[in-house]
């Protein structure tokens, strides 16, 4: 394979899970790390050893050997860096929510229909390999017509009024936070593994802590139940804590979930159930490597992560072998390296979440927002979602 220059835009949380699965491609060199803060930025370059660092993310779309860039940074910037970033000719992966609204989603999508330029939108959860058995065996009809689908994705982080992250502030973060941070997540993998979409939703989103104290200094992600409260700033709050939808796929095919960053004991808890004619089946993202199979007229079953053993659409998900666990990085290495192999193979089909289906999530949020803002049922634009 060619090699294929990168840079990863913002050097926090998830920009550096983002630096560790580039590294771990193989074929895929860090040109550039622009973050704002320098003296954070640079010690991730030089961990990562990146050629350049940049304070200002605009300099390094300025090189025209630069292939692709990651967009790690607050919801905010995801829009003026994913546009730009296609205008200067370069490959996007860019971190969910695509944008803060449809109409942003939907120009980027547009854009990048245009330049014909490779576009992910990362949502990563869809590629832990069980997901993709639980996938696979819907496909091949193992689950017979999907009736139900529920679960939920609940988080313990900013269960404190002294919990803190940029995602508090709609400035930073856009409109939404529970739903949009965590409840995109359970959307698109609820429609990755059925093949069917959401049609008409009631949601009803509540904000528990209506104000929030802000620490004086920077924290990282998930990183505030360590701080102690002696300099906080008392800020109101107007994005919500916790959501809970109740929708229809179809005509047929129900559902209900709730998105939660604040229940206790819940470090990352993405538990969805699909319940068919047939079988079920049931998933936890705190223990990845599990499926739990339901059956009506036989004992159910728990299988555990081996290659060997699933469906072959889904082996290609897993390295290891049985027992060796893979985990969220691991999903992250999934997604990129199908991302970099179709920039080097343009005949390659995108087998990733691309920009289309992040704007198809901006469109299940917003209908969320207005279901919970009017106390109502709300259909959802009919649009398919892009990729495998």
């Amino acid at each position: 394979m060619n090699r294929i220059l990168t840079a990863v835009f913002g050097t926090g949380f998830v920009g550096r899970v983002h630096l560790e699965a580039i590294a771990r491609q193989g074929f895929v060199d860090l040109h550039a790390v622009g973050e704002a803060d320098v003296e954070k930025g640079r010690k991730l370059a030089e961990e990562f050893g990146a050629q350049s660092l940049e304070s200002d993310w605009r300099k390094i779309l300025e090189n025209p050997k630069l292939s692709a860039v990651h967009i790690c940074t607050p919801n905010a910037l995801h829009f003026p860096m994913a546009k730009a970033a296609l205008e200067a000719g370069k490959h996007v992966v860019c971190e969910k929510p695509l944008a803060t609204s449809v109409d942003e989603a939907r120009q980027l999508v547009e854009l990048a229909a245009r330049t014909g330029l490779r576009n992910c939108t990362n949502h990563n959860l869809r590629y832990y390999p069980m997901v993709q058995q639980m996938r696979r065996m819907r496909e091949a009809g193992e689950l017979g017509d999907i009736l139900v689908v529920q679960g939920t994705y609940s988080q313990d982080w900013l269960l404190y009024d002294t919990d803190w992250n940029w995602r508090v502030d709609a400035a930073e973060n856009g409109p939404s936070r529970c739903m949009a941070d965590i409840g995109s997540h359970f959307c698109d993998m609820a429609e990755h593994v059925t093949g069917l979409r959401i049609t008409a939703l009631c949601a009803d989103l509540q904000t528990f802590h209506k104000t929030r104290k802000r620490p004086k200094g920077p924290i990282e992600t998930f990183a505030g139940k360590t701080l102690t409260p002696d300099d906080y700033i008392e800020t109101p709050i107007a994005t919500e804590d916790f959501g809970a939808v109740v929708f229809r796929m179809g005509d047929r095919t129900r559902g209900a979930f709730t998105a939660s960053q604040v229940s206790a004991g819940c470090k990352n808890r993405l538990s969805i159930e699909v319940y068919g004619s047939r079988k079920s089946v049931m998933w936890s993202q705190e223990r990845p490597d599990e499926l739990w199979i339901g059956n009506r007229n036989s004992s159910n079953q728990i299988i555990i992560k081996d290659p060997s053993l699933m469906l072959p659409a889904a082996r290609s998900y897993a390295d290891l072998p049985g027992g060796h666990s893979e985990g969220y990085d691991d999903s992250m290495k999934q997604v990129f390296r199908r991302f970099y192999r179709s920039i080097e193979d343009p005949s390659m089909a995108g087998e990733y979440p691309q920009f289309a289906d992040g704007l198809r999530q901006m469109t299940v949020l917003q209908a969320e927002l207005e279901s919970s803002a009017g106390h109502g049922w709300v259909e959802v634009p009919a649009m398919q979602a892009a990729s495998a």
